[in-house]
């Protein structure tokens, strides 16, 4: 079992404390930090839990240092952490700049202890369903779209919802990004609310992502296109669906479940149409279990600090790409 510190018990970091409770074969909470009394109080009213009013006290503790605090504060808390040979879970964007990422991932390798990031998509049960499928997307679409919450409006839509997409789609493209398209508007914050990115990779995959903030219902979707399938991930609602093309006479062609017969000009194919079984899990606690395992293995972390860092550099990049339309549209008075 390892000894955990929470820093950070604001709406997300009570759920981390939580599911910190139930994963009760892998951690021990030893404490948590938090400058806000009125956070803390809240706690401690709720849960027996120690509240620790200097970082280092708490860190000093420890094995392992969970950060879900405002991104602002990412940086320096996982850098005292981290020069203090603790193992650290924090939660996505990674950093507040893409340089903060940099010296982070350096001083860990220094250090050689293990670093995840919370992008917690990747243990949604839709994109689990896929399993071991070979996945080649060349066309990606993906909408994510949430009703407005004053929570998370101090940094960019992009920031705040689009880099979910952003990981999971540079975690299946092996490619580098060539180039980036992108808008956004400013509809109710300082940052923009709603934004559009294009991104098209060198291997010629291109991916289409759409996110916002102010919409009148909630959507989590990403579209994947390739050779052989059509990939639907429903990641709020937890299904996926997979059409499958095959040659007449493939051996691998379906013989049961839902399928039909398609003429093309090629020759007849088989269009299958399958939903991979879904095992619901909770998506924060399996993340934070998996950190325990590789640290107790000695195995690589699902989602490395090297992740988090592309997935920011990426947002950075469509961040830059949408003040530049901004300056260019800028009204006349």
């Amino acid at each position: 079992m390892l000894k955990i510190g929470l820093f950070g018990v604001g709406h997300l970091g009570k759920i981390h404390l939580k599911c910190i409770q139930m994963a009760s074969e892998t951690y021990e909470l030893v404490g948590f930090y938090d400058p806000s009394d009125r956070n803390a109080e809240k706690v401690m009213e709720e849960h027996d839990i120690k509240r620790f009013t200097n970082p280092e006290e708490l860190m000093d503790l420890v094995e392992v240092v969970d950060i879900v605090t405002p991104t602002i504060y990412h940086h320096q808390i996982a850098k005292l952490a981290l020069e203090k040979g603790k193992h650290i879970f924090i939660e996505k964007p990674l950093t507040h700049t893409v340089e903060e990422a940099k010296e982070l991932i350096d001083l860990a390798s220094e250090k050689g202890v293990k670093v995840q990031v919370g992008h917690v998509e990747r243990f949604n049960p839709a994109f689990l369903a896929l399993g071991e499928m070979e996945l080649n997307p060349m066309f990606v679409e993906g909408h994510r779209l949430a009703m407005f919450n004053p929570r998370g409006t101090d940094v960019s839509v992009v920031l705040d919802l689009m880099i979910h997409d952003l990981d999971i789609l540079l975690s299946l493209v092996r490619s580098e990004v060539k180039t980036v398209h992108a808008t956004g508007v400013e509809v109710v914050s300082e940052t923009p609310d709603i934004a559009n990115a294009r991104l098209e990779f060198e291997n010629g995959c291109v991916a289409n992502l759409t996110a916002s903030r102010i919409s009148l219902k909630n959507m989590r979707k990403l579209r994947f296109f390739q050779k052989d399938a059509y990939i639907s991930l429903d990641f709020l609602d937890k299904n996926a669906q997979v059409v499958r093309m095959y040659d007449e006479g493939d051996p691998q062609s379906p013989t049961e479940g839902t399928f039909f017969d398609l003429d093309t000009p090629s020759g007849k194919k088989i269009i299958e149409i399958s939903m991979p079984p879904i095992e619901q899990v909770n998506a924060i606690k399996m993340e934070l279990e998996s950190l325990g395992h590789s640290i107790m293995n000695g195995t690589p972390v699902k989602v490395p600090i090297e992740d988090g860092y592309k997935a920011l550099e990426v947002a950075y990049r469509i961040i830059e790409e949408m003040e530049k339309h901004a300056d260019q549209h800028m009204p006349i008075r």
